[in-house]
């Protein structure tokens, strides 16, 4: 019962086309039939309207509904005989709908039988004439053609939203890559330093070779692990672009970020549950990059809208909110980040790299929620983690 209703499921689009396509039909029988002295009939009215209340199935079940639009239009045919022929909006619509969501071979027929019986009955015959056979033909062609110019242009504007997809992807994957690229380079230089601090301090100071050497095995043990996750983002095959190296942000710049979101008019709200500590760079910078491109997001398609940005530190993991108030349209996938959408592919990227798990949906009192975990074992941040303010 319930797979019969969501076949049967129609939108309001659906309601409109409807609605039109019946006022459209029943002002030209009306016309036609005045136009010729003649008086239209209850049941040709009775006949359009059910006709028309049809197309609200002509996504789901298009060559039922083109079937039942065609037995229909027979109704006006045969009780008003001397009408002029005409090819109803409501057989076109159907016509159409099966045209864009059917097979080929099942389009071609039903463009076929679409002729012949879109004037049954039409002058008292149960034949039509050859004149009405070539305006039905005419008029099913310049249907069908409209249909398929627009499954073409839906089939190439897919593909070219793929293809851009894509070259998204693989641009994320490779500025990820670049600034794990930073965090380890970062991690072998205080590695070399600190191998360098303990030779020297050897002989006159082991406390402080000591010191160095627990400082140097955390920041190998680390630098070991971005360096793998560095070799899965790079395990797509995806070309290194030359682009100048930066200091990397981490949690510790999410205070910077939420001043610039409220500089540039969006009231939010930061707060930070459970004991700070230093995370490990990877995780810090998937943090602040989530941050950032949830609030990018409130501001651009939100309006004016109010944002919360909640951290919360547990023993095992990290957890980040992103929340706001605005009436922005949703997205299905979620609301699209700059325009596009790629921004939550980016965070999606990200956030599975560092084997966490990532929500982005629209909230059901409005606005919109991005929130992330991340997992954080306790003792990962250590020495070689990044410094909180």
């Amino acid at each position: 019962m319930d797979k019969g209703a969501d076949r049967l499921r129609w939108t309001r689009n659906d309601a409109l086309v409807a609605i039109g396509a019946a006022a459209v039909d029943l002002l030209g029988f009306s016309v036609g039939t005045r136009t010729e002295g003649l008086a239209p009939t209850l049941s040709a009215v009775c006949a359009l309207m059910a006709a028309a209340a049809c197309l609200l199935a002509r996504r789901s079940r298009p060559v039922p509904v083109l079937a039942a639009v065609l037995l229909l239009g027979i109704v006006p045919n045969v009780v008003i005989p001397d009408v002029t022929p005409h090819f109803p909006a409501g057989l076109a619509v159907a016509l159409y709908s099966v045209v864009r969501f059917r097979r080929s071979a099942v389009a071609a027929a039903a463009a076929a039988l679409t002729v012949p019986l879109a004037s049954a009955g039409q002058g008292g015959t149960p034949l039509p004439s050859g004149q009405s056979l070539v305006a039905n033909a005419a008029a099913t062609a310049l249907v069908a053609g409209a249909a398929l110019v627009v499954n073409r242009w839906q089939r190439e504007a897919a593909a070219n939203h793929a293809r851009q997809a894509e070259r998204a992807v693989a641009e994320e994957r490779r500025r990820i890559a670049r600034e794990l690229h930073d965090i380890v380079a970062h991690h072998i230089t205080a590695m070399q330093l600190m191998a360098g601090g303990a030779r020297a301090n050897l002989a006159h100071d082991t406390e402080a070779a000591r010191e160095a050497l627990v400082i140097l095995e955390d920041s190998g043990r680390i630098a070991l692990r971005e360096m793998r996750q560095l070799l899965d983002v790079l395990r797509a095959g995806e070309e290194p672009d030359e682009t100048p190296p930066a200091p990397q942000p981490g949690a510790a710049d999410l205070e910077r970020i939420v001043t610039e979101s409220r500089l540039a008019g969006t009231e939010t709200e930061f707060t930070v549950d459970g004991p700070v500590r230093p995370l490990p760079p990877s995780v810090g910078l998937t943090l602040f990059r989530i941050v950032q491109e949830a609030l990018t997001n409130t501001r651009k398609h939100a309006g004016q809208a109010r944002a919360r940005v909640r951290v919360t530190y547990r023993p095992d993991d990290v957890l980040v909110e992103v929340c706001d108030d605005g009436a922005g349209a949703p997205a299905p996938t979620a609301r699209p980040a700059a325009g596009t959408g790629y921004g939550l592919i980016g965070m999606h990227e990200r956030v599975a790299l560092q084997g966490g798990t990532l929500e982005a949906a629209a909230r059901d009192g409005g606005g919109f929620r991005v929130a992330a975990r991340l997992p954080v074992p306790a003792g990962r941040g250590g020495e070689g983690g990044e410094r909180h303010r």
